[in-house]
């Protein structure tokens, strides 16, 4: 794990050299910088509280290298936001519950079908209790915006994988795919797939085309050169 993280480190610090103007999706929000790490008794207090065991190497990233700050989409979430549901617009009264275990093993994407009309006192209710618990045993690391967060399994089957709540567009939660993987993904994984793929757009883009180098142009006063190649974020 400590080459993981030496590794991670390096990483970061080539990408935050290479894109000073911040073009990569999410960059101009983190801007590739890092909160203070997060001492461990903050920790080990949460962990009794909620009678759970973190992710090594969540842990070892949070005292290690950051709080939340550079990361994937609009960048990590600091240890704080941990509990909240909705990252967009977070709500103290709506809470993440990482004490029961988390229900999926499997993609899931089930519609909301209710017993009474939407006019009906019951409605709400039975929207809440409906959705309150699907993503039980998990905590929010990561917001991908529009609705969309990534989250951090803590308890259960799934224990130590990145999954995805797009719940607010209809897609449902799944395990994290945006990096364009197809297995499930651990969280130092999952973090340094992101380097290596931002990495690799950002190189694309500094690269000059072949014309470029045909027609004698001064390459160190010319701007970054966008590519076509389909951005590793866009997987809709």
């Amino acid at each position: 794990m400590n080459q993981q993280l030496q590794r991670i480190t390096t990483k970061l610090e080539q990408l935050r050299n290479l894109d000073i103007h911040f073009q990569l999706f999410g960059a101009h929000h983190h801007q590739y910088q890092l909160n203070p790490p997060l001492a461990i008794e903050t920790i080990q207090h949460f962990e009794q509280q909620y009678q759970i065991i973190l992710p090594k190497d969540y842990v070892a990233f949070l005292i290690q290298i950051g709080n939340g700050g550079a990361g994937p989409f609009l960048g990590l979430e600091p240890f704080e936001h941990a509990l909240f549901v909705d990252l967009d617009y977070p709500n103290p009264q709506l809470l993440l519950n990482p004490h029961l275990p988390f229900p999926h093993q499997q993609a899931w994407n089930v519609m909301f079908s209710a017993t009474c009309d939407e006019d009906d006192e019951h409605y709400e209710r039975q929207y809440f209790e409906f959705h309150s618990h699907q993503m039980d045993g998990c905590i929010a690391i990561c917001n991908y915006g529009c609705g969309v967060s990534l989250n951090l399994v803590v308890n259960g089957a799934e224990y130590g994988y990145v999954w995805t709540d797009d719940r607010a567009n209809d897609g449902g939660i799944y395990p994290a795919q945006e990096l364009g993987n197809t297995e499930k993904l651990s969280f130092l994984d999952w973090y340094e797939l992101w380097l290596d793929q931002s990495l690799l757009e950002i190189h694309e883009q500094l690269t000059p085309t072949h014309a470029d180098l045909d027609d004698g142009t001064d390459l160190e006063k010319s701007a970054p050169l966008m590519t076509t190649t389909q951005k590793w974020w866009k997987f809709w």
